[in-house]
């Protein structure tokens, strides 16, 4: 018999061991319930005055790579819609470079991580496919102003168009893609929701290959990410990605972050929101 995800587990996991705004995004994601306007408040915090936040707690210049986290957990809170949400978004759309691309302030570079480093072209195509890929969900929540523009992306449909073409632009004949593995993901999704399924579908060849060596965190994203855009509960990515989750499931409900064990309550929540049943309110 397959493996099966233990979300009962999960869940208890991220009771036992998250805080006040993680247990808020686990209830949301369960039920679609309301979370309280303090735990919305405090999860926002930090957000720079021109709309990002900053990689560091003491920095006043915005990172995408920082923002794009953010909006995730925002997401989560069903938050995207809230003002802070959408200043972010603006900010992230007007930092968008002429050739659809996105990278990091260049004062960033003795802080960023590999995968944000400010001139890397590996670094610029990752950030164009993260910051594309909350354009592209967020932006149906972020219409504030001016009618809605029928293609896909609401607000954001011509800034999504473009960072779809920049990063098919780039892509290898096989499908394979000039950065590090999550931009794999990333940039199916977008391309996905852009209509654009041939370059997507060759990406997700790629990825499939990946899936039974990926690490939990990863086939967490992997999935989240896929079911963000709503590629099918069926699709067969999708399918082996939470295959990969039931056998990486540690018995005490949890999965490994990669980042050290101080992020597996997030680990977790992506995992949860890649398998829960689906809930209609909760986005």
């Amino acid at each position: 018999m397959s493996a099966v995800v233990d979300l009962d587990a999960a869940v208890g996991f991220v009771v036992a061991h998250g805080d006040a705004v993680d247990r808020a995004r686990l209830s949301r994601l369960r039920t679609g319930a309301a979370v309280p306007a303090d735990l919305l408040d405090a999860a926002e915090a930090g957000q720079t005055p021109d709309g990002g936040w900053s990689a560091t707690l003491d920095s006043p210049v915005g990172s995408v790579d920082a923002t794009c986290y953010r909006l995730s957990e925002l997401d989560d809170l069903g938050a995207l819609g809230r003002p802070a949400a959408r200043r972010a978004l603006d900010w992230l759309a007007a930092r968008q470079l002429p050739d659809g691309g996105w990278d990091e302030d260049p004062s960033l570079a003795e802080v960023a991580p590999e995968w944000a480093r400010p001139g890397d072209p590996e670094a610029r195509f990752y950030l164009t496919a993260n910051a594309g890929f909350w354009l592209t969900v967020a932006g149906l929540d972020a219409r504030a102003a001016g009618p809605l523009d029928h293609r896909v992306g609401g607000a954001y449909a011509g800034v999504v168009q473009a960072a779809a073409h920049a990063v098919a632009g780039q892509l290898a004949p096989d499908g394979s893609w000039p950065s590090f593995l999550p931009a794999g993901w990333l940039s199916a999704a977008v391309l996905h929701r852009q209509g654009m399924y041939d370059e997507s579908a060759r990406i997700q060849a790629v990825l499939a290959e990946r899936v039974p060596r990926l690490s939990p965190a990863d086939a967490a994203w992997l999935a989240a990410t896929l079911r963000r855009v709503e590629v099918g509960e069926e699709q067969w990515l999708l399918v082996s990605a939470r295959r990969r989750l039931a056998e990486t499931q540690r018995s005490d409900g949890g999965w490994d972050s990669d980042d050290g064990h101080q992020f597996d309550v997030h680990t977790t929540l992506r995992a949860i929101r890649a398998c829960r049943p689906a809930v209609t309110s909760a986005g």
